[in-house]
């Protein structure tokens, strides 16, 4: 299960510290493709509580992050008509890592390298406690989800794939 109790510093961390955001770290370890399933499960978490960071572009290759829970799936094209797109799709894995300065798995939406508007799915934030990555693989941060829209001005959406 967990290595440690304690991960070292990441920029999200270290965001989430400065803004005096209340959250608990929860390690785990990491399996490459094992995704909110495998985190979930080492965590002994609802997967529906733990929220995916999807780095994802326009149709001008405009950068955009979608937050989704764990259990449920993006419908590109709810997405791109709830934030008036002709399209949106997922990032390549290299152009994800270069946008957000994170690795792939470990992406948070937390502290990231360049500023990206922030879309999360609307039942999200009616969550009590919502488990997200916290910047590196293995590491998830367990905070209260309003933290997303009052820190991140992140804009409720209905892009859940039914």
């Amino acid at each position: 299960m967990a290595r440690k109790d304690h991960a070292s510093e990441t920029p999200a961390t270290q965001l989430l510290r400065r803004e005096k955001v209340a959250f608990t770290e929860h390690l785990y370890d990491y399996v490459d493709r094992g995704g909110t399933a495998e985190s979930s499960r080492q965590l002994g978490v609802d997967e529906h509580h733990v929220v995916k960071t999807l780095v994802m572009q326009d149709e001008s290759a405009r950068p955009l992050i979608v937050l989704m829970h764990g259990d449920c799936q993006v419908s590109l094209k709810n997405l791109a008509r709830e934030i008036g797109c002709k399209k949106v799709e997922p990032c390549a894995p290299e152009v994800a890592q270069r946008h957000s300065g994170y690795l792939v798995g470990g992406t948070s939406p937390f502290g990231t390298r360049k500023e990206m508007p922030v879309y999360v799915e609307h039942s999200v934030l009616e969550l009590e406690k919502i488990y997200i990555n916290g910047g590196r693989r293995g590491y998830l941060v367990g905070l209260a989800p309003q933290v997303l829209s009052t820190l991140l001005g992140a804009r409720a959406v209905r892009c859940a794939a039914s």
